[in-house]
């Protein structure tokens, strides 16, 4: 069933999600600064293109003081936007019965986007 659906995602919408992730992601690895930042986008964008049967999880490094600093700097600097952007997007596609599977994929990306550090993708 994940492989229909992540037909159907990919088609319709999660290429371009995916691609602009990994754009992104590329833009923000120029600078030095911008490499932990970047390398989390991608892994975002990576999960973007193919969401079903993938699950979020704390990860290893989940607790500590760095990957804490590194979402807060995160939600600042447009964290936040992509988490909403996520939100409004999970609620549209709940409205209709057929769409709800695909919100709830837009609920997952929603809590990577919103504190992508100390979590990690894990497909089962």
């Amino acid at each position: 069933m994940s492989l229909i659906g992540n037909l159907i995602w990919f088609i319709f919408g999660g290429l371009l999600l995916g691609i602009g992730y990994l754009f992104g992601g590329m833009v923000l690895c120029l600078t030095i600064v911008g490499i932990p930042f970047g390398l989390q986008i991608m892994k975002l964008g990576l999960f973007a293109m193919w969401p079903f049967g993938g699950e979020v999880v704390p990860g290893n490094n989940a607790s500590g003081c760095l990957p804490l600093l590194l979402n807060v700097l995160w939600i600042i600097c447009g964290g936040i936007e992509v988490a909403l952007t996520h939100l409004a997007l999970g609620i549209v596609f709940s409205i209709t019965i057929v769409g709800i599977p695909f919100g709830m994929q837009h609920f997952k990306l929603m809590m990577l986007a919103l504190m992508p550090f100390g979590h990690e993708v894990v497909h089962k």
